[in-house]
Formats: C-alpha cells, structure tokens, sequence
C-alpha cells in the first residue's frame, strides 16, 4: 500500500507542478476510493503533503520571473484566515456541508472549462482577422500589454472564497483560484497563472493544514508516503509548466478542470 501511495503522490505532484491545481481534487478522491482512507483523515494528509509539495514547484516559477508578485498580497489577505475558518465552519456544520460545496464547486469548474474552449474559440478567430487585416495593409500586431492593473477587493474576494473551500474541502487552491483569476486577468499567461496560484498557496494550505492539524484526523504514514512521490513529481511539473507555451498548457488545465468537475459531482 504504501508504494501505490508514493506512486499516487507522484502522479498528483505531476499534476499539481504542471497546472498548479488537482491536488486535492485528485489525491483526495484517490485516498478515499483506492485506498479507503476515512475522508477526515483524508483531506488532513492532503492538506499537510500540500503544504510541503507547492514551495517546490512555487520556487521553480519565482526562478523564471512567471510569478505575478502583485497580486500575492491580495489573495493571501483573503485567502490565510478564511482557510482555517472553513476548518472551524466544517467542525460545525458537520461533513454534510462539505460535500454540498464539493457538488457546487464541481459545477463550477465545468463551467469553467466550457469557458476555456470559447475563449480559445475566440482567440483563434481573432488572430485569422489580424492576419486578413496585415495581409491587406492593415495594422500590425498589438504592441505588449500593459503592466497588470491590479483590483484589490475583486482579488481579496477570490482569496477569501478560496480559502473557505479549501479550508472546508481541501480542493480549489489551485483549480477554484486559477479559474478566477484567469477571468478577473484575461491577460495573464498560463505560466503565469500556475506560478501565481502555487506561491499564494502556500499560506493559504498552511493555514488550513494548521486547522486540520489542530481539530482533523491527520496520519503521518500516509503522509510521508505521498511526499516521497509528490516532491519529484511537483518539482518536474513545475520545469515542465514554467517552459511550455499556452497551447500545451491550457489543454491540460481543461482536462484537469474537467476531470475535477466531474469527480466533485460524482459522474466519475
């Protein structure tokens, strides 16, 4: 048991490193289905094997400048104490509430990834008219975007929602958060947007995974036995994430979000 665990840290730390979400959305599930892990206990390993794996990955992206700095305060004010008061919400409410959010959220990244193939759409039809427009004289390519005009309370808002699921559920540090800020930042690159997400989560999953420690089910066997796979396999995807183009990344990002989506509301 304990190599299938290190062999399913290593496949979700892949998956973590490369799209910088799926991490509890998929070791969660893993956990609880292949290995028939009580759910507590469950989302408190994760949340611990977190906490370690993502500054692996977070410091492959800082190396590349694909971290946008700016919007790290912001995320992380909303984002640190709502996580651990998702965990005291949970101790409260009991886990029939975090199974409802799971469902909502699941429906949420459906939506999201249905939103990733139209804006791919779009792009595609918009550079075939630039290309018609430059053929026929017409303007040349845009000149570089601007620097990034940063919307505080927007962005507060989605570190506080983030962190309340997470905190709740152990999913959407990356999937739920990544997703926001890919509709709130248009322009923000896939790079960009995984680097981002993985520095701000790690205050965000410290937080949680310092409520699970206190008030969870938390099993160092399991953990240590995820770790030994997830370091390699966050750092690889990282190095992986950090030099791909959109065009390889944004595909697994729809795949991951869909394949999220449909295990949170129980299709798969």
């Amino acid at each position: 048991m304990q190599l299938d665990l290190t062999l399913a840290g290593l496949v979700g730390g892949f998956v973590v490193g490369l799209t910088g979400m799926g991490g509890g959305a998929l070791m969660t599930p893993m956990l609880v289905l292949l290995f028939h892990i009580d759910p507590l206990a469950a989302v408190s390993s994760d949340l611990v094997v977190s906490l370690v794996m993502k500054p692996v990955g977070a410091s492959v992206h800082m190396r590349r400048g694909t971290v946008r700095k700016e919007l790290l305060r912001w995320l992380m004010l909303g984002s640190v104490p709502a996580a651990f008061c998702g965990v005291l919400v949970l101790r409260a409410l009991g886990d029939d509430a975090g199974n409802r959010l799971k469902l909502w959220l699941g429906i949420a990244l459906l939506v999201a990834a249905a939103c990733i193939v139209v804006k791919a759409r779009l792009q595609q039809r918009s550079r075939a008219e630039q290309r018609v427009l430059v053929a026929a004289g017409g303007p040349l390519e845009a000149p570089a975007p601007p620097a990034l005009n940063v919307r505080p309370l927007p962005t507060l808002a989605i570190g506080a929602v983030g962190g309340l699921v997470v905190g709740m559920t152990s999913v959407g540090s990356g999937s739920l958060i990544i997703v926001a800020l890919m509709l709130l930042y248009p322009r923000l690159t896939s790079a960009e947007l995984v680097g981002t997400d993985l520095v701000q989560a790690i205050p965000l999953v410290g937080s949680a995974a310092l409520g699970h420690l206190l008030f969870g089910e938390f099993q160092l066997d399991v953990t240590a036995a995820l770790l030994l796979g997830g370091i390699p396999g966050i750092w690889l995807g990282a190095h992986v994430s950090s030099q791909a183009p959109d065009r390889i990344v944004k595909p697994v990002l729809f795949l991951v979000l869909m394949a999220t989506g449909l295990k949170l509301i129980g299709a798969i």
